[in-house]
């Protein structure tokens, strides 16, 4: 028993690691889940704070943002010698003035036009008459026409009285008196100032808050970083100089933006002859604040107003063609060059706060969304619990470019994966993308397998989807031929240009096989291997990892190829990578045989590297593709073979000896 024990001992004691390593595993779990739920707790209580108590908050976001607006100009007039408060109420002044002024003017055009409105009246009349009689009695606006006629008959149709007896009086109703009394100057006074208590308060709170914000901005700044971030204070400053650089920035841009929209708006509209053309520009200059809805409201009351002031549809048309035409030129041009619409948002991102700010602060919450969501993304960008607003806000990839690659060849989608490719292809070339993308993404479908988490017919179906993606980018790899024979005799005619990791030799004359390793997706990094040759003007050709097995690998045709290259993604297979190099080597002597071991990250050095060569046998190993075209394209004799000899056991040549002379 003692014995039985002591076997048992190593059993007992992995048994209990493997335990130990199970609870870590579940107290890791446990702990991520739990350090998730504090911070979707605080984020639901600071919701719910928002939403009770936006009385108070959203003066203060309003006096934040503008705060954010402002201090580059105090900042500037600070560096010019101007002292800083003169500088802080000199712009102030200046800023609410404008809006005041801003606001006078709007509300005297909207009283104009609340004026104006019954003068239109004939001409609304008229129009849809005229659209009744173009139309026949089967028409939808007909039928309309009818069915509230119906619903109006049947709303005003009295009810049948029930009377007890035919003698019965009818009751009598009583009869409405409207008294009117005038009423005293005081209450006239009130009844006016009342509605502007509560907006005037409102913007004298902002005016102060704003004020000693940026009287005390430097020291608003310090509390900030003791209260949340005194332990690192590079990630806090860097965080806060990150988010005043981005709001203020759009705040600015997307004014200058607005005011050349706004502006021309006006004075197209006074042209046409729009009644209070210099409303709609002002209010195209606000509204435009508001994303995607903004414009559409403020497009939809010009028209409004051109339908319903001139008789004809001439002033309609061409107000349309307008709002098309500086739609056009303000995202095109405009916005472009100022980078206005430049947030760091995603266009969904953008819709969905407009929708949440709207319900927590109403129409004052929709103008300030995108700014307060930047802020959102900011934070979540600098601190690690709120990480998942930048993921979920931001308009930065999550993944990286070998990640979506590989993510879309695993989906078996290669038409999406050619289109990420030739976005990519626009600022990079072929074999840039191929060695820092696409191989990187083999390597991780390679590791999947190799860990069992990718089964053979996942694999399969992602050598399918990059063969197809290599096919759809030949067009592309021809338009890079062209070009390398233009930039190769621009090299030539230049002769000092310096050399970096993409400046490959030509392949003029070369005739080059690439071959898979192991598998199918060593067979895809040979095809692309192979298709970077061909653009560098060599003849290459590619085969599939079966040719390699004993039974095939005599049909092989290397007569005239200047190397041969297999193409391996699994280490595993470099134990048995010196049997093949042996064998091509006697199949083509002229050749150079060559592996290319791909990876990504650490890369081994050239003593490793001089150290596999020679225990192969092969003329080079490379791990990129920038070096296997080098070496693939290189001009170097093929190394001799080194014939092995067998081992022999010792006292076997003198027995033999013994035996020959006993004959």
């Amino acid at each position: 028993m003692l014995k039985f024990s002591r076997a048992n001992a190593p059993d007992r004691a992995a048994a209990a690691s493997g335990m130990q390593q199970i609870a870590l595993a579940r107290g890791t779990a446990a702990a991520a889940q739990r350090s998730r739920l504090p911070t979707f707790v605080a984020t639901a209580a600071t919701v719910a704070v928002l939403y009770f108590a936006r009385d108070v908050f959203l003066p203060l976001a309003i006096a934040i943002l503008l705060t954010f607006a402002l201090a580059p100009l105090v900042s500037k007039l600070r560096r010019v010698g101007c002292p800083r408060s003169v500088a802080v109420v000199g712009t102030v002044t200046i800023a609410f003035l404008f809006l005041f002024a801003f606001s006078g003017v709007v509300a005297m055009q909207v009283s104009e036009v609340a004026q104006n409105l019954p003068t239109y009246q004939y001409n609304i009349v008229e129009k849809v008459r005229s659209l009744k009689e173009t139309g026949s009695e089967s028409q939808i606006l007909d039928r309309l026409g009818r069915v509230m006629e119906r619903i109006n008959i049947e709303i005003s149709r009295p009810e049948p009285e029930l009377r007890a007896s035919p003698e019965a009086e009818p009751e009598r109703k009583p009869v409405l008196v409207e008294i009117f009394s005038p009423q005293r100057p005081v209450e006239t006074l009130k009844n006016i100032i009342n509605p502007l208590l509560g907006p005037l308060a409102t913007t004298g709170l902002v005016l102060v808050v704003v004020i000693f914000m940026l009287f005390e901005r430097e020291d608003l700044r310090d509390r900030f970083i003791r209260l949340v971030g005194y332990g690192d204070l590079h990630r806090t400053t860097e965080a806060l100089q990150d988010a005043g650089a981005r709001v203020g920035r759009y705040l600015l841009m997307q004014l200058v933006v607005n005011i050349t929209y706004g502006i021309p708006l006006a004075i197209g509209l006074s042209l046409l002859g729009i009644p209070n053309a210099v409303l709609w520009g002002m209010l195209a200059i606000l509204l435009r604040f508001v994303p995607y809805i903004g414009p559409v409201i403020a497009a939809a009351l010009p028209l409004f107003l051109a339908f319903a002031a001139a008789p004809g549809w001439s002033l309609l048309i061409w107000t349309a063609a307008l709002f098309i035409v500086l739609e056009l030129l303000s995202n095109n041009v405009v916005e472009p060059w100022l980078y206005g619409s430049r947030t760091g948002l995603s266009p969904l991102a953008i819709i969905v706060s407009a929708i949440f700010w709207a319900w927590l602060w109403g129409p004052v919450g929709l103008v300030l969304s995108t700014p307060l969501t930047v802020c959102l993304v900011v934070l979540g960008r600098h601190v690690p619990q709120f990480e998942f607003l930048e993921i979920l806000l931001g308009n930065e990839p999550v993944l990286d470019p070998k990640e979506r690659l590989y993510q879309r060849l695993l989906a078996g989608d290669p038409d999406e994966a050619t289109d990420n490719a030739e976005d990519m292809l626009e600022e990079k070339y072929l074999v840039e993308f191929y060695d820092t993308v696409a191989i990187p993404a083999l390597l991780l479908a390679e590791r999947d397998r190799a860990r069992g988490a990718l089964t053979s017919a996942q694999a399969a179906q992602i050598a399918q989807s990059a063969n197809t993606l290599i096919a759809n980018l030949e067009e592309i790899a021809g338009e890079e031929e062209g070009e390398e024979e233009t930039s190769t005799e621009d090299q030539e005619s230049d002769g000092d240009g310096d050399m970096d990791e993409y400046d490959l030799p030509t392949g003029d004359g070369k005739s080059v096989l690439c071959v898979g390793g192991r598998g199918d997706l060593d067979d895809v990094a040979a095809s692309m291997l192979a298709q970077t040759l061909w653009i560098q003007g060599a003849d290459a050709a590619q085969a599939g990892h079966e040719v390699l097995k004993a039974g095939n690998i005599k049909g092989l045709k290397l007569e005239g190829r200047n190397a041969v290259v297999l193409s391996v993604l699994d280490q595993d297979f470099m134990r048995h990578a010196k049997f093949t190099v042996r064998r091509l080597k006697r199949m083509a002597p002229a050749a150079r045989i060559g592996i290319v071991l791909w990876q990504e990250n650490g890369r081994p050095g050239a003593t490793e590297r001089d150290q596999l060569i020679e225990s192969m046998q092969a003329d080079f190993v490379v791990f990129g593709m920038g070096d296997a075209v080098r070496e693939a394209l290189s001009d170097a004799a093929p190394r001799p073979l080194k014939l092995a000899h067998p081992k022999i056991a010792p006292g076997y040549a003198m027995r033999r000896s013994k035996r020959v002379e006993r004959s």
